[in-house]
């Protein structure tokens, strides 16, 4: 007899939250559930789950062993009955006390011949992601058995109206680059909540598309790592305070479309008159993050964090055109750890999965005759499939194969020479010091310090990238 009604969202969920506080060896543990007939596998079962590698090993765990029915493949919801999804997935605690997601949510392989054909509130991703019971577990660096992670929220989860709006335009946009014979450019910066995630056994698995021969990689609906934090931290963690969001009223243009528009409105100002708009006052010196702060005061929001960009992964850039029409500036990312990028493969790489995941708003600014900066408007961009995949992906490869055979340093004229990736010899990027001084340094792989550095796109390669209003 089952100690929840398989018919009732609210019960299953119910019975769902005494799993708090346990862990997955105490859900392995209990008597009763070791008798039951759903498992297939009672010998070594713990030892076999505790394997990293074994795919949804954990949610096998709570499947059969608290909720007692057989784990599958099934196209259906797990509990087909209520219309729920189960979902087993972790979050962390990070260094400053905050919580956040460690991982995308998988929902669904995409079966790119399929998809092509389904309207989305029938879709079988819409089926698996509708109602979902979501088992947070903490994940801990320093537990080494996987079953000693400890669950620490259980709540039935569905996307409230605003988010699936942009989850149905989301999904029209991977469809229609699939229809479009580009499944193999598919990218989770395409998009603002659900991605089409990697989802193979290795990198070199590919499979084939409708609408072209080139084969692609398989891919996964899932909810984004940035989506998941969010969710974590405002639907489930109890007592938390939302962020601001962009759209408070109901509207036909899309996510985009409307923050385009909204920013718009303000084209020509200069960074003064936006300053003397929003009552923004400083002394001295202007703050470094004085533009953002103007993006967000453009988008009516109060403080510096926007529901929808902490949603979607949105990094906020300013981009600042010079009377000549090029740009002085390249764009810097955040610095790397020498030691830890040699033991990274780029599929799974840091600098590569945060150019994969993120979406930027690049908000340009032109010079005038009189040297002072006026808005021009904005634009949304993620890197391009082949810029990321072929031209970022020579500059990471390069930068650790010097730093596995030593990084050559000569001294000249006071100054460190190196031979990191410059800007001239890549279209895209480079590497270069982004330190606070040359004392502010990493230890490499052979043991010496040197200057912290981390990728740069280089400023011709943006300037490339922008829409041609900005540069006529």
């Amino acid at each position: 007899m089952l100690e929840y009604d398989e018919t009732e969202p609210i019960s299953i969920e119910k019975y769902g939250k005494k799993l708090i506080g346990m862990t997955f060896a105490d859900v392995c543990d209990q008597d009763d559930i070791k008798k039951s007939n759903i498992v297939r596998e009672t010998a070594d079962y713990e030892i076999k789950h505790e394997n990293k590698k074994r795919k949804g090993g954990l949610g096998e765990i709570i499947e059969e062993r608290y909720f007692h029915y057989q784990s599958n493949n099934d196209a259906r919801p797990d509990f087909d009955k209520a219309g729920v999804e189960l979902k087993v997935t972790p979050y962390k605690q990070n260094k400053n006390g905050s919580f956040s997601a460690k991982e995308r949510l998988i929902l669904t392989m995409i079966d790119y011949f399929k998809v092509v054909d389904e309207d989305f509130e029938k879709s079988h991703m819409w089926q698996k992601s509708k109602l979902i019971l979501l088992v947070y577990y903490l994940y801990q660096k320093e537990i080494k058995n996987r079953l000693d992670y400890k669950i620490g929220h259980v709540n039935l989860f569905t996307p409230p109206e605003e988010d699936i709006k942009i989850i149905r335009q989301d999904f029209e946009v991977i469809k229609r680059k699939i229809k479009d014979g580009r499944a193999y450019e598919l990218s989770e910066a395409d998009t603002l909540y659900l991605g089409a995630a990697p989802k193979a056994a290795t990198s070199k698995n590919r499979r084939k598309q409708p609408f072209s021969d080139e084969l692609a990689k398989p891919r996964a609906f899932s909810f984004k790592t940035s989506y998941m934090t969010y969710v974590l931290n405002n639907y489930i963690i109890p007592g938390k305070n939302t962020y601001e969001s962009i759209i408070k009223e109901k509207t036909e243009e899309s996510f985009e479309d409307y923050v385009i528009n909204r920013i718009d409105k303000y084209r020509d100002y200069t960074i003064n008159e936006l300053c003397n708009k929003f009552e923004i006052q400083y002394k001295e010196s202007k703050p470094k993050n004085l533009e953002a702060m103007l993006t967000y005061r453009m988008l009516g929001i109060k403080g510096n964090h926007a529901e929808e960009f902490e949603k979607a992964n949105i990094v906020i850039k300013t981009i600042r055109i010079q009377n000549n029409n090029k740009i002085k500036e390249n764009m810097s990312f955040p610095t790397f750890k020498f030691k830890e990028l040699i033991e990274e493969e780029w599929d799974d790489s840091t600098f590569g999965n945060y150019l994969r995941e993120t979406k930027f708003l690049f908000v340009v600014y032109k010079f005038d005759a009189n040297n002072e900066l006026r808005l021009k408007g904005c634009q949304f961009w993620n890197i391009p499939y082949n810029d990321l995949e072929q031209e970022v992906r020579i500059v990471w490869e390069k930068t650790k194969q010097l730093l596995k055979d030593g990084l050559k340093i000569e001294v000249r004229n006071g100054r460190n020479h190196n031979n990191l990736p410059k800007a001239s010899e890549n279209r895209v990027c480079h590497v270069r010091p982004h330190g606070k001084n040359a004392n502010d340094t990493y230890e490499l792989p052979d043991g010496r310090m040197f200057p912290k550095q981390c990728f740069w796109l280089n400023n011709s390669y943006i300037l490339s990238q922008l829409d041609k209003q900005f540069i006529e």
